[in-house]
Parts: structure tokens; C-alpha cells; sequence
């Protein structure tokens, strides 16, 4: 399954750099490579992302991905529940950190 997590990260470094390497963005997402290719794969089925071929130079080929004008919506709006998300786990992580202090005030 692709979470909003993956689908916001790949699609932000593809917009960043769209020649990146499947292998690059393994590296940068700190995820297997073959959960990168699984998830470009879901994200150009459902057109998010459209995959052209290239070469740079002769003894390499590779991908040019573009978000397509479907997949710049998709991110604005993964984007927002990422960070709804993210903000929400935030909060809860204060009042956990809070709850934590007093008790250790309470204590000694």
C-alpha cells in the first residue's frame, strides 16, 4: 500500500529533480529499492506521475519523472494531510511530554 507518507516524499523529490534515480531515491527515503519501484509504479498507473525514457550518456539509461498536472493536485492535497497528520502527532507528543514532566516533578 502507498501511505500518504511515501506518496508526499516521492512526489516532493521527483519535483525537486525529476532525473532521480530510483536507487538515489532509495537512498534518500531510506527504503528499499524495490519499495521505490513499487510505489512509482502505483503513482504512474494512476497517472501521478509519468515516467519518460532517457539517456545521459551512452552506457546509461534511465527515467525522466514528471509530476503530471493530476499529480501536482494529488501532492497539494497529500501534502495537507501529511501535515494535518504530522501537526496531530505533534500535539499528541506534547501533551505526552508534559504528562511526563509532571509526573517526574510529582516524584522528586
Amino acid at each position: 500500500m502507498l501511505t500518504d507518507e511515501y506518496r508526499y516524499k516521492i512526489m516532493k523529490q521527483i519535483e525537486a529533480n525529476p532525473s532521480i534515480s530510483q536507487r538515489e531515491l532509495a537512498r534518500e527515503l531510506d527504503i528499499s529499492l524495490g519499495k521505490v519501484n513499487f510505489c512509482l509504479k502505483a503513482l504512474v498507473d494512476v497517472g501521478m506521475v509519468k515516467a519518460s525514457n532517457f539517456k545521459k550518456n551512452p552506457n546509461k539509461s534511465g527515467y525522466l519523472y514528471l509530476l503530471t498536472p493530476a499529480g501536482i493536485e494529488e501532492k497539494a492535497k497529500v501534502t495537507a494531510r501529511f501535515l494535518k497528520r504530522k501537526t496531530e502527532e505533534f500535539d499528541a507528543l506534547k501533551v505526552e511530554i508534559e504528562n511526563l514532566q509532571e509526573d517526574l516533578r510529582t516524584r522528586t
